[in-house]
């Protein structure tokens, strides 16, 4: 096998890849394959942690006009609930996707940690960086949960956090059928351009939506690299770690596109 190119990842993936083709809830067969292709990695000696979105559970469901970006509690605040009760309410949907998600990599075998920013010491440890990297090194997968525990963050940004904190080398964006980065939407035009690669410093300036811009910086100022990629393609995360070119990579070491 290929020496890979990354040795300690943190995979981000949406709450929406949890759902399935329902687009909302947690799909259990969904979500085991999912574990089966994280597990394979893992097998290979990589080390991964995790961080998943809620999007799929806190839609503010019985809420009117709704994005289902939910996450952060923008949507949830426009229609009248409590910005900071809105934040929270999506921490809790992050642990549960965690704990469904963990489980499942349990099943396959794999020694899995859930570590959660708010404490809830009945079903998962809280975040102690040092433990998570102890997890880390003896092979575990770590999955940090309900973001950084305070409101006004993404899970973007916690993913650029963490992956920052446990000294990752690369997080791996992992995209429900969107295989990388475009100068434009791939699905309206047909003459879009898809970037192998990207600096951090493009990806603020021509503002492309792959992270908020808190995240961005974080990943750019901490010398992370980012790999846009579509997740359901079987295998396309060890082809990521393992040098195959797929997706789109943003690092400072990236040529510039004009």
């Amino acid at each position: 096998m290929a020496e890979p190119k990354y040795k300690r990842v943190l995979i981000k993936l949406s709450g929406e890849a949890l759902a399935g083709e329902r687009g909302v809830g947690i799909d259990l067969p969904t979500v085991q394959a999912m574990a089966k292709e994280i597990a394979e990695v893992a097998d290979s000696g990589i080390q991964i942690a995790l961080v998943i979105g809620g999007g799929n559970l806190w839609r503010g469901a019985g809420l009117v006009n709704i994005s289902p970006i939910i996450c952060r509690g923008e949507p949830a605040a426009e229609a009248g609930m409590d910005r900071v009760q809105a934040d929270y309410t999506g921490m809790l949907g992050t642990t549960m996707n965690a704990l469904v998600m963990a489980d499942s990599l349990k099943q396959l075998g794999v020694d899995t940690r859930v570590q959660t920013a708010i404490d809830m010491k009945s079903v998962a440890e809280p975040y102690i960086r040092g433990r998570a990297l102890r997890h880390l090194e003896k092979g575990r997968i770590v999955i940090f949960a309900a973001g950084i525990g305070s409101p006004y963050f993404s899970t973007d940004t916690t993913a650029a956090l963490r992956a920052a904190e446990i000294e990752a080398d690369a997080i791996l964006m992992a995209k429900n059928g969107v295989d990388g980065v475009y100068n434009d939407d791939p699905r309206k035009n047909a003459d879009a351009v898809k970037f192998d690669e990207l600096t951090h410093v493009e990806v603020i300036k021509r503002g492309l939506k792959i992270m908020d811009a808190t995240a961005s910086t974080l990943s750019m100022d901490n010398d992370i690299d980012l790999v846009v990629f579509n997740m359901n393609e079987p295998g396309n995360i060890k082809r990521v770690i393992f040098v195959e070119q797929i997706g789109t990579t943003v690092s400072n070491k990236a040529e510039s596109h004009k």
